[in-house]
């Protein structure tokens, strides 16, 4: 299979080389996969794009990327790999080759993630997004925060990142309530709920985590009667999409005292203006959307995924990591 990866210059970090492919090639080859025999092309030009698309099968790619090189004639291309979980930038997908489907790496950012979700719950339960308020401000003031173990989280989304974060809450005795589209039970969760139960749990929750992709039905989700339905000193942390939260409502509810605080990773937009609010709100910890990359690991992690479901492609069966365009998931 003539398979090409084109790399984002802007992102040298994550660049897929030869040796990267190589490795992934021989981990495969050892799980019983077949991921040596392909004719295999990189490159992080436009030229070299241009060189290579018309006669790829499969093309690997971040999502940033494959948005600024479509349309363009790739006539025999039958994948586009997308080194990203979330794929609602590239919406609407009518640039996509007839006869391409589109995959996610949905499960690369799974173990980094939860990690960042449970800092992030830490972080609340410890008062540190007030500490830090107090500390730019030169205040002394004792805060005194709790263990996690009994606290009650609201986990909305159990895809690989939520399901993971919700693993290692049980792990620290926390009560994690899950929501999700479907309420069918998870074994991290004490009790998991469809989204139009989930007025009835947010006044009970000490946190509520956003792990949910952006669609239309996950859009404003947590908006400012959400906001407005958690307890007085509750915690706010997202690391799906800014626009599944109501960043203004959550802003004037952090201004005003009435929540404890909230850890941020996604925003709308990124970057965030340097005029935005978001810089000054108080008890709001930003991060520059890194919350479930890691360097170390994330092109392996990516390649095995994506030769994993070559595999199953290959086979005449349904690839996992199959982007439902309709659902946008």
């Amino acid at each position: 299979m003539r398979i090409h990866i084109q790399n984002d210059p802007d992102d040298p970090l994550f660049e897929i080389t030869q040796a990267d492919w190589q490795a992934a090639a021989a981990r495969a080859h050892g799980s019983g996969l077949d991921g040596s025999r392909h004719d295999i092309s990189i490159a992080a030009s436009a030229a070299g794009f241009a060189a290579a698309i018309g006669e790829a099968e499969a093309l690997v790619s971040a999502s940033p990327l494959v948005r600024r090189l479509f349309p363009a004639p790739a006539p025999a291309l039958r994948i586009v790999f997308c080194t990203s979980a979330g794929l609602d930038r590239l919406a609407p997908f009518d640039w996509l080759p007839e006869g391409a489907e589109l995959w996610n790496n949905s499960g690369a950012h799974a173990a980094k993630g939860a990690e960042y979700v449970l800092m992030a719950l830490l972080m609340l339960a410890c008062r540190m997004p007030e500490i830090a308020a107090d500390q730019r401000a030169r205040h002394w003031q004792k805060r005194y925060g709790s263990a996690l173990a009994g606290r009650r989280v609201v986990m909305v989304g159990l895809g690989r990142i939520g399901a993971a974060a919700a693993a290692l809450a049980a792990r620290h005795g926390m009560v994690v309530i899950g929501c999700r589209a479907s309420a069918t039970p998870h074994p991290d969760c004490a009790r998991v709920v469809a989204p139009d139960a989930l007025d009835d749990e947010l006044p009970r929750a000490d946190a509520v985590v956003l792990a949910c992709p952006l669609t239309d039905a996950t859009r404003n989700l947590l908006d400012a009667r959400r906001i407005g339905l958690l307890r007085a000193g509750a915690g706010v942390v997202n690391v799906g999409r800014g626009a599944v939260l109501d960043q203004d409502a959550l802003c004037d509810a952090l201004a005003a005292g009435r929540l404890g605080g909230a850890v941020l990773d996604v925003f709308v937009p990124e970057p965030v203006p340097p005029e935005h609010r978001l810089w000054t709100t108080p008890n709001l910890v930003m991060t520059p959307h890194v919350s479930c990359d890691d360097p170390a690991s994330y092109n392996a992690i990516s390649l095995d995924i994506f030769l994993a479901n070559l595999r199953a492609w290959r086979a005449g069966e349904a690839a996992p990591n199959r982007f439902d365009l309709a659902r946008g998931y």
